[in-house]
């Protein structure tokens, strides 16, 4: 069994440290990708400190891979050693269920097998990106083009996927007029995506210095929101919002921004329920809806569009020995937009 080098979490609320583990050599559907880059999300800091209630430990996080397949399983038919592939957030599904067979993995009702800090059908823990190899069934296995800067590639395995899910699924195109909460790791990748697909970006920010990297994304306008004034003005403006923000915030108060008929969807998840008044929803007709990532091919999809127009993640590299320092970073909000590892550093 191929032996894996990476950094783990001991226990809740302890330093990641360095943990060498085994991994499962390739059956016959499966490929073994050398990770090269890692991104860092949120949700790994979420889940390596228990916030979500499911740690299971050890726990090597990641699920923003991408790297270099090294070896293949004697049935793969999508892939062959030398090709570039990414790992998303989930590497496995029932596949029966009405949501596997719609494509929709990430809602399957069995429930997936995440990338990390769950466990296989097996049974055994699945370990994530920290590390420098991991074995995949090809089928959750993405391609990733060479035209594209390899790490840059890494956020959109899941920041990248979950803004665009949202905008294919409400159909954001030009001549929409849509609204994102929160510039960060989602929120940057929301306004690139939004931008290319023809629609007019504004940016809600309760931060006057995103101003400047909103217009630099290709935002074509910046809205302060504790300025209350420019808040009342966007009133009836847009016909959607995306909200990246997992922190807690007055959701109904961007409802009122909405148009007839416009749609609020949440992407973020805060620790604590949202109290929502019926009126702002009644008297418009309007929508407040929620997405999760993507599923296989719709991540794919995004993928070829991403390297068709040029789009990667802004990202600060790191190595894996800085991790720690990155998180306490992340929580600061001092990244633009996403810590990246570089396993050879």
């Amino acid at each position: 069994m191929p032996t894996a080098k990476g950094f783990a979490a001991p226990a809740p609320n302890i330093a990641l440290e360095p943990f060498t583990f085994s991994r499962r050599e390739p059956g016959a559907n499966e490929v073994l990708i050398d990770i090269k880059f890692c991104g860092v999300c949120h949700s790994d800091i979420h889940q390596v400190r228990d916030e979500w209630g499911k740690g299971t430990y050890p726990m090597v996080p990641g699920h923003e891979i991408v790297g270099e397949i090294i070896k293949v399983g004697s049935e793969v038919t999508n892939f062959k050693v030398g090709d570039l592939a990414g790992v998303g957030c989930f590497v496995d599904s029932c596949r029966k269920c009405p949501s596997c067979q719609k494509g929709l993995e990430q809602y399957c009702e069995v429930g997936m097998v995440g990338t990390y800090n769950s466990k296989d059908k097996q049974g055994n823990p699945t370990y994530g990106g920290y590390s420098n190899l991991i074995t995949v069934d090809e089928k959750y296995t993405l391609k990733v083009s060479p035209k594209l800067d390899l790490a840059g590639v890494a956020p959109l395995l899941c920041a990248g996927i979950t803004t665009w899910s949202p905008l294919r699924e409400w159909k954001v195109s030009k001549g929409h007029k849509l609204a994102v909460v929160g510039l960060g790791g989602l929120g940057h990748m929301a306004v690139k995506l939004a931008v290319s697909l023809g629609a007019e970006v504004t940016v809600l920010s309760t931060s006057p210095s995103k101003e400047a990297d909103a217009k630099a994304l290709g935002a074509h306008h910046f809205a302060l929101t504790k300025n209350e004034e420019h808040f009342k003005a966007l009133k009836n403006s847009f016909d959607f919002i995306i909200d990246t923000v997992s922190a807690q915030h007055d959701i109904a108060s961007y409802l009122n921004l909405l148009r007839v008929d416009g749609t609020m969807i949440l992407l973020g998840i805060p620790p604590e329920a949202s109290l929502i008044h019926n009126s702002p929803l009644v008297m418009k007709r309007r929508r407040l809806a929620g997405s999760l990532i993507g599923g296989i091919k719709e991540t794919q999809e995004m993928l070829d569009y991403c390297a068709e127009h040029g789009i990667v993640s802004d990202i600060e590299l790191i190595p894996i020995s800085y991790i720690n320092e990155a998180y306490e970073r992340v929580l600061k909000s001092d990244v633009r937009y996403r810590f990246v590892i570089d396993m050879a550093l």
